[in-house]
């Protein structure tokens, strides 16, 4: 896949995703949990990809400055960390209990 080769963010996304994955397989998370779960980590790695490709047609349309292109990229990078951020909270809330 490109974006694992050449994309720092989704090489973190999918070491951060087998991390987590191995944690729910330790502490025996349930079959809701576990939906949850891959339907976030899916979500945070889709977004990436969005990102990337964004990224990569506006480096393609353009490589002078200009606001519109760098509102794309910035836009979809927010996106990103808005679901990252997300994905943060849904992996407390899942795994706090678990370890209390």
């Amino acid at each position: 896949m490109t974006a694992m080769k050449e994309e720092a963010h989704m090489r973190v996304h999918i070491a951060l995703a087998v991390i987590v994955i191995v944690a729910a397989v330790i502490v025996h998370i349930s079959k809701w949990e576990w939906l949850v779960l891959l339907l976030t980590i899916g979500s945070v790695i889709t977004l990436e990809l969005i990102n990337t490709a964004i990224e990569r047609a506006v480096n393609l349309v353009t490589t002078d400055f200009h606001p519109l292109a760098k509102a794309a990229k910035d836009i979809a990078a927010a996106a990103v960390l808005f679901a990252a951020i997300v994905a943060v909270i849904i992996g407390i809330i899942i795994f706090l209990p678990h370890v209390i």
